[in-house]
């Protein structure tokens, strides 16, 4: 996979599995926008891409907020002349009961999560329909489809997500422009040696996965020839959510 002379977006790309996407693409060519609300680490992110030789740039936005979003596009626009890939990655948690999460804490959720996806994908959409069309992937989560007590937030953004996904995939298709999301299982983004061996054999794939597992998924629903993917939601969790458990 060749992403060389691509512009590539990667939102909540300060660390974690944004952060993994942002160094894969860059390996393979492609020029990376790192934005994130965090705007030091979004700048550990580019110094370590320039550092293995890529080219990046770091960009601070609260994706919750609809005018920062429409700024950060209008600045790109004018300074790239377009956009080819957008990665919605940026997102927040919070594990807390139902009886006692305050509508304050489910908004910071659902408009983090859910609004940022919607404003990122609706300005990015505006740059590709004039340059021919692009590629938009929403990362999205396996808590879309099951879920651990306590999560209802996390959840419902996550869920929203998934049916976003395959109604932008409707409305942009005249455009050009494909969108499909990637639900990921566990995905360790800290120290991997600290894992157990029952950790990792609840997979079929005999492992947890790495931030990189879902940057490869992100580059194949992104490769230029393979438009015939679209509106899909990628399931990315080594076989763990299709494993039948039953209580000894």
């Amino acid at each position: 996979m060749n992403f060389l002379n691509k512009i590539v977006l990667v939102t909540g790309a300060a660390n974690g599995i944004g952060r993994g996407i942002a160094l894969e693409y860059a390996k393979k060519g492609a020029t990376v926008l790192v934005a994130d609300i965090d705007i030091l680490k979004a700048k550990d992110t580019v110094a370590q891409i320039e550092n293995d030789g890529g080219t990046a740039f770091a960009y601070e936005v609260n994706v919750r907020n609809a005018s920062e979003v429409v700024e950060l596009f209008n600045v790109l626009k004018n300074q790239f002349g377009g956009l080819d890939i957008l990665i919605n990655n940026e997102g927040v948690s919070r594990w807390k009961s139902p009886y006692e999460l305050d509508v304050e804490e489910w908004d910071e959720i659902i408009n983090t999560n859910l609004r940022g996806v919607f404003l990122c994908s609706r300005e990015a959409a505006k740059i590709m329909r004039q340059s021919g069309g692009g590629s938009i992937v929403n990362i999205a989560s396996t808590r879309a489809i099951m879920s651990e007590p306590n999560s209802e937030a996390y959840a419902a953004s996550k869920g929203g997500i998934v049916a976003l996904t395959h109604a932008m995939a409707a409305s942009f298709a005249p455009d050009h422009i494909q969108v499909n999301c990637i639900s990921p299982g566990w995905i360790e983004t800290g120290d991997y040696s600290q894992l157990s061996e029952k950790d990792h054999k609840q997979h079929f794939s005999q492992r947890v996965g790495k931030p990189e597992d879902i940057a490869k998924a992100c580059m194949y629903l992104t490769q230029s020839d393979n438009q015939f993917v679209n509106g899909v939601n990628l399931i990315v969790d080594g076989g763990m959510t299709r494993k039948m458990i039953y209580e000894e």
